[in-house]
């Protein structure tokens, strides 16, 4: 069986750069979706956060306005994580996970990890042991900012010269975060030497795969990057057999 290890925020807010917090936490349809489409593909799936932190998800992540002005979407975010309280309410110390128990690694958005996870040094090293032993590495929208502590022997970003997305500017300008923010998490990518990739557009899904790095631009890349990802371990699974 293919095992998952998903790695959540455990943070409810992000700093601005002007000091002040930001209510947040892991964006609903970035867990949700996945979890659901690893779940029907049989997987193996383990929640888990820094320190075993409660993970919070962004209520913004449940509205119309963020959901292509339907109601219908988060209702089903807010449902399917309901049917998940368990897992979300009992998460795993990321801390203490170790690679060689899972099959790949995946990182779902929201501006959580852009307080924790971004500048993890132990979440660093842990992506470092999943690339080492050829393991995928995933993450969508704001998730690609916890690959930015993976460091190679030299110090250097480990995916430099990979190809990679992730939440661009232009989104971050649209749900008005651009002017406040820090940083910008497609400054950063390629300014640590990744190959930046995005869509024709904003919004629109968008996944790249590189070698074993797999990304997704926004929420409404969520499902089809899981997609990628159970199609890939298929693939293996198939060729074991």
């Amino acid at each position: 069986m293919t095992r998952v290890l998903f790695a959540v925020s455990g943070k409810d807010y992000w700093t601005l750069a002007d000091g002040t917090r930001h209510s947040c936490g892991f964006w609903p349809e970035e867990l949700a979706v996945p979890h659901q489409v690893f779940r029907a593909a049989g997987f193996d799936i383990t929640i888990a956060t820094p320190g075993a932190a409660v993970p919070t998800a962004d209520e913004a992540g449940f509205t119309a306005a963020m959901n292509g002005g339907s109601e219908e979407p988060g209702k089903r975010f807010r449902a399917y994580l309901d049917s998940i309280a368990a897992e979300l309410n009992s998460p795993v110390d990321l801390d203490e996970v170790d690679a060689g128990d899972f099959d790949f690694v995946f990182v779902p958005g929201g501006h959580g990890p852009m307080e924790d996870l971004a500048v993890s040094e132990k979440f660093g090293a842990l992506v470092r042991n999943f690339t080492d032993s050829g393991k995928a590495v995933a993450a969508v929208c704001h998730g690609p900012a916890a690959l930015l502590p993976a460091k190679d022997d030299n110090g250097n970003w480990l995916f430099a010269g990979r190809r990679v997305t992730g939440f661009s500017n232009v989104e971050e300008g649209q749900v008005g975060f651009a002017d406040k923010a820090p940083w910008l998490l497609e400054d950063r990518l390629i300014a640590s030497g990744g190959k930046f990739e995005k869509s024709g557009g904003p919004w629109e899904p968008h996944v790249v795969v590189d070698g074993n790095l797999y990304t997704g631009q926004n929420p409404a890349a969520s499902e089809p990057l899981a997609e990628q990802l159970v199609k890939a371990h298929s693939a293996v699974l198939e060729t074991v057999k």
